[in-house]
């Protein structure tokens, strides 16, 4: 029996009750014992959020890039690890959706992803490449039975709890470390071992340590896309996007809580302003400036219709600067935020306490180094000329 395909609307509405109801009530749990949000998966599956991004005919909403960001930043204001899984889930599923060239089996698992809520997990680093995603150590080796491939990873984003994982790694023995495929590789062939540890700052309920995998498949689970094409393309816009899409909602949740407390006090001295009213109103232009700018990113990206622009030297400038510039201002704003309130957002037993988002907000200029895409940018920039 088909499933019925929900709309924009009720998948928008069903992330709003899921971030109320059991995201931000979890929240805390999730943060200090530094567990997967799993609660919050199992509401999203059951909502049929995990096969958002999913083609309409396949199955899936296929719903637009800004309105994926949305649902992100709806679940981010609740639980910034959540909405990281959803952000990091979605970019793999795009990765397949945009890239299985016709592949019946790719195309077969998309189905499988709708049907089943499969949550796809992702694993790109290596022991070695020193956070180089483009580059790989690890080879696929090719047998007439499928393929093998064992890689060592620094991280592989909650592996551990995914129904799928995929991975990155050269094309082959013989082939460069930039030539790189992406593999997806279902969590019944592969094994993990677990090799370092995940007591972080912020983004705790991520689960992301450091594993060893090894795996085996069918061939036709190699996407046939070159990586290079597939990271381009889909794998960096969409994260780019996506994530500081939820990094807004982080510094919604954080100005949200100071709007509170300065209405309060608003309340206590009718007639009269509250001197905290001002860097309020600082941190609501800051706020709308940061949703505007990944807003009009993600149009421009819906926009799009051919591929092979996104591989212009333009877009990947307009995709850099946006990573930064909502990695800054996410901290800033909960920063903001916290000086607006005082002691009760320092406090860890207050309502207003604002030390979960103020980590979680932290990490954003670490996943993929800030100083790394700003040196990447510097050298675009010595041959892009602006329109």
């Amino acid at each position: 029996m088909p499933f019925a395909i929900p709309s924009p609307e009720a998948l928008d509405s069903a992330v709003r009750q899921i971030a109320q109801d059991i995201a931000a009530r979890h929240a805390g749990e999730v943060d200090a014992q530094a567990r997967f949000p799993l609660e919050t998966v199992e509401a999203l599956k059951a909502a049929q959020v995990l096969s958002a991004a999913v083609p309409r005919e396949h199955g899936g909403a296929g719903l637009s890039m800004r309105q994926l960001g949305k649902l992100c930043a709806t679940l981010a204001q609740a639980c910034g690890a959540s909405g990281m899984v959803l952000a990091m889930h979605t970019i793999q599923v795009a990765c397949i959706a945009r890239h299985a060239e016709g592949s019946p089996a790719l195309q077969a698992y998309l189905r499988e992803i709708v049907e089943r809520q499969w949550l796809l997990a992702s694993m790109t680093s290596e022991v070695g490449t020193f956070g180089d995603t483009r580059a790989s150590i690890c080879a696929v080796q090719r047998q007439a039975s499928g393929f093998s491939l064992a890689k060592d990873a620094t991280t592989g984003s909650y592996c551990a709890f995914a129904d799928a994982i995929l991975v990155t790694a050269r094309r082959a023995e013989q082939a460069a470390a930039s030539d790189q495929v992406l593999v997806l590789v279902r969590r019944s062939d592969c094994t993990l071992t677990q090799t370092t540890t995940w007591d972080t700052m912020g983004m705790r309920g991520t689960c992301s340590p450091g594993f060893k995998l090894e795996a085996a498949g069918p061939l036709d689970h190699i996407l046939p896309v070159s990586f290079g094409d597939i990271s381009a393309q889909t794998m960096v816009p969409y994260s780019h996007i996506l994530w500081s899409a939820l990094w807004s909602g982080i510094a919604a949740e954080a100005y949200n809580k100071a709007a509170g407390h300065v209405r309060s006090l608003a309340r206590k001295t009718p007639g009269t302003v509250p001197p905290q009213a001002m860097p309020l109103a600082e941190l609501s232009v800051q706020l709308q400036a940061m949703r505007q700018h990944w807003q009009g990113v993600a149009d421009a990206f819906d926009a799009v219709t051919d591929n092979a622009a996104l591989m212009a030297i333009g877009w990947g400038l307009r995709l850099n600067q946006l990573k930064i510039a909502a990695s800054e201002a996410a901290p800033r704003i909960v920063h903001g935020a916290l000086q607006t309130i005082g002691i009760m957002a320092f406090k860890n037993d207050s309502p207003l306490s604002l030390s979960r988002p103020y980590r979680d907000a932290l990490s954003g200029a670490l996943m993929i180094s800030n100083d790394r895409i700003a040196a990447k940018s510097a050298s675009l920039l010595l041959v892009h000329k602006d329109d």
